[in-house]
């Protein structure tokens, strides 16, 4: 039996669809078709009831649906197993935070350049919520956000936290100690975008202390955001690691002030299916980045 036309099959299954599972396979939508086609044949069952604009699994469909995933992931594993890495060939594709890409990723890139030379790489950054959709959609194999993502099939594993802090411009009209929270709560407060987990663990801080007026400026950009710093905009609320640059050219200071900005634990995410084992690779090797390259800042998570 072909197990490409297995790995076809389960890509149909997943997205309801033969055009998306050709996209997803790079392939046509008429060899998928043809695919499915010579796996009923060779079962001698139909898999899926079609119509115009969707396919969906029959009972037999939904039976097969169970063993091919096994057969997939087995598949997967052994070729995984007994490959060598300069042997391996693809693509795969990574989706990572802005405070990744500060921190590590281009550790983890040149890396997999030495131990995958066979492999292209498809980097996407955004925003942890963007990327954790585009993981569940089958448009991202691994990436490293903030987790986990609760839903089928998803692996996720605490990979690092990163300590955040109060920041603000040296030249911002704030008192030189015993800054609180009320003194810069008269400033737009900087951090991550609208929805995000750090933008609603503030807004629950600030409406703690009664402070739910305050005006909180977002973007999905933090390199903007710690620009917005320097330039005595408002008050930061981010990862520590981000700002060290405006702290060591003097352009800004911590601003120690109780309580805390709580830190970001980021995971490892992927699809758990065959098909994948280039991801949990590159996964593995990113816990091994982190463990090599732990800070004051960053920390492996527990």
């Amino acid at each position: 039996m072909n197990t490409r036309f297995l790995e076809t099959f389960l890509w149909a299954a997943r997205l309801n669809s033969f055009s998306a599972a050709a996209e997803r396979l790079h392939t046509t939508q008429a060899s998928v078709s043809n695919r499915i086609a010579a796996l009923e044949r060779e079962l001698g069952v139909v898999l899926f009831t079609r119509d115009v604009r969707c396919v969906n699994l029959t009972p037999a469909g939904r039976l097969a649906l169970q063993h091919a995933e096994k057969i997939v992931n087995l598949t997967g594993e052994f070729r995984q197993i007994v490959s060598s890495r300069e042997a391996l060939r693809g693509t795969v594709r990574i989706g990572a935070a802005d405070t990744i890409v500060y921190a590590w990723l281009p550790l983890l890139i040149r890396r997999m350049n030495e131990q995958y030379p066979g492999v292209s790489l498809d980097l996407t950054i955004d925003t942890s919520l963007k990327l954790s959709q585009r993981i569940q959609n089958g448009e991202v194999d691994v990436g490293f956000i903030m987790g986990p993502v609760m839903a089928a099939n998803i692996y996720n594993s605490p990979l690092c936290t990163f300590e955040s802090c109060w920041v603000g411009a040296v030249d911002l009209p704030l008192p030189e100690t015993g800054v609180t929270l009320e003194d810069i709560a008269h400033f737009p407060l900087l951090t991550f975008s609208t929805g995000s987990q750090p933008h609603q663990a503030l807004r629950a801080l600030l409406d703690a202390h009664g402070l739910s007026d305050s005006r909180i400026y977002n973007s999905n950009s933090l390199s903007i955001m710690t620009r917005l710093v320097a330039a005595a905009v408002g008050v930061g609320a981010l990862p520590r690691v981000l700002v060290d640059g405006i702290i060591k050219s003097g352009e800004a200071r911590i601003l120690d002030i109780a309580p805390s900005v709580p830190p970001l634990t980021f995971h490892t995410v992927y699809q758990e299916r065959g098909d994948n084992a280039l991801a949990r690779a590159i996964a593995d090797m990113a816990t091994e980045i982190v463990s090599e390259t732990t800070t004051q800042w960053m920390t492996v998570a527990a």
